[in-house]
Parts: C-alpha cells; sequence; structure tokens
C-alpha cells in the first residue's frame, strides 16, 4: 500500500507582490495666458456694448505688468475773503484706462507672425469692415482677460509697436507692443469703481443648445433668474438666443429674482 507523503512548506516563502508607491499629484497652479478679446459692438445708452466675439489675440508671454488708472473730477469754488478753500463739489469720472505690453518674438522660426500680430493690433484702431457701411463706423471694442480676471470693455487709443530684431532679409522678427485702452461707456453694470477698473463681472458666450434658464442655472444656480439676467442684457426675445452673442454676468445680488 502506498503511503501518502505530505508535502511541507519548510522552503522560503514567495515575496510577496511589490505595492506600486501612490502617484503624488501636481497641485501646482496652472498657467494662464492672458489675451486682449475682440468684440463687435451695439449702440447703448451713452455709448456701446459687448457683441457678438471676433476672437481673441493671445499674449505670447504674460505680460509683467498692468496700469490702471481712473480718476475722479472735483471742482472747488474759492468764495472771495474766505480765509479757507470752499468745499469741494464732485463733478463726474473720468473713464477708466488701462496700458500693458505685449512682447512678441519669433526669433526662433522666423516668419512673419510678428508683423501678422501687430498688424491685427493695430486694425483695433480702425473700423470694422462690417460697420464701414453704417451712419457710425466702429473699430472692435476690446476686452482684457487673464484667467478669472478681465477689464472693462474698452476700446484701443494708442498702440505702440516698436521692432528690436530683424532677420537677415530685414523682416521684423521681435517687437515690444504699447497698448492703451479706455473704458467704453454704455454698460452700467460693468462699472466697478472698488476694483481700480479690473470687474470681477463675468462674460459668457453663447454656443448651440444654451438657454437664458442653462445660463442662470449653471451661473446663479436658480434657473428663475433667467428673466432678471434678460432684463440685465437687454434682451426682448428670450427664445431667440443666437450662438456667438455675449451674456454680461453680474454679481448676483445685482439681478432681483423674477416676482
Amino acid at each position: 500500500m502506498t503511503k501518502a507523503i505530505a508535502l511541507s512548506g519548510g522552503g522560503a516563502a514567495p515575496p510577496a507582490p511589490a505595492v506600486p508607491a501612490p502617484v503624488q499629484q501636481d497641485r501646482r497652479p496652472q498657467l494662464e495666458q492672458a489675451a486682449l478679446e475682440l468684440f463687435d459692438s451695439t449702440p447703448a445708452e451713452g455709448g456701446r456694448a459687448l457683441a457678438g466675439s471676433r476672437g481673441k489675440i493671445n499674449f505670447q508671454f504674460n505680460p509683467k505688468e498692468v496700469t490702471i488708472a481712473k480718476a475722479a473730477k472735483w471742482e472747488r469754488k474759492p468764495a472771495k475773503g474766505a480765509k479757507s478753500a470752499g468745499p469741494p463739489e464732485f463733478k463726474g469720472a473720468d473713464p477708466g484706462k488701462l496700458t500693458v505690453e505685449m512682447f512678441l518674438d519669433a526669433s526662433g522660426k522666423h516668419d512673419g507672425s510678428v508683423v501678422a500680430s501687430v498688424e491685427q493690433l493695430l486694425s483695433c484702431c480702425v473700423p470694422t469692415p462690417e460697420s464701414r457701411g453704417q451712419d457710425k463706423p466702429s473699430p472692435p471694442l476690446v476686452q482684457f482677460s487673464w484667467g478669472q480676471v478681465k477689464s472693462f470693455p474698452a476700446f484701443i487709443t494708442q498702440v505702440s509697436a516698436k521692432f528690436t530684431r530683424f532677420a537677415a532679409d530685414g523682416m521684423p522678427i521681435r517687437a515690444v507692443c504699447s497698448l492703451t485702452l479706455e473704458e467704453m461707456p454704455g454698460d452700467p453694470g460693468w462699472q466697478n469703481p472698488t476694483s481700480g477698473g479690473l470687474a470681477v463681472r463675468r462674460a459668457h458666450t453663447v454656443v448651440e443648445g444654451d438657454t437664458l434658464a442653462s445660463v442662470a442655472y449653471r451661473e446663479f444656480g436658480d434657473a428663475a433668474m433667467w428673466r432678471p439676467l434678460a432684463e440685465y442684457n437687454g434682451i426682448d426675445d428670450p427664445m431667440r438666443l443666437p450662438s456667438g452673442r455675449v451674456l454680461l454676468l453680474p454679481a448676483p445680488y445685482e439681478l432681483q429674482p423674477a416676482g
């Protein structure tokens, strides 16, 4: 009779499988790219308001500084024989102004991209082709944006381009462009003197499938806010919301819920 042979585990135990080390997530903030957004405009009270987007000009390198200025007008009426100056009287606020530099470089490619970008900036100082046949031709409106920060709607008053490097054939391949933007009146919702000109309001460009109710729910958490949102943007027919239309999104407290 054959005797069963017991198998013993006297040998060394097999090594346990290696546990992969947890992957460390990169928590560094994502670099946002500054841009100059271009818009068509429509007549508005006191000026013009943003309309459809005309694209944007991306900053090849983010600016190292942005200057914003806002001034107020005060007037004193001196009284004859008075020992002290008369009380100041507020006469109004000057439009906000923003200045920024854009650095362009094509030294690695030696192509015409620098000249093309400068020409695109200069075109912001002349009427758009679509507006030339109208009673009041108008250049595009612009808005400086950098991440979640957007400036007031503005028009460009000056573009100064300095070419600082050239290819062997004379083509400019490096330039520094100085831009001066001035606030465009016509949209009271964007006035925010406490911010120094960088408004906390945002804008949403309508895409196919958007409705005022869906935008109101996404931005304010309440679809019923579509009516005050329509009134804020001067929309008479909420059923007609064309793609490309720019909706201004104020702070929730600036909108009165529909009753």
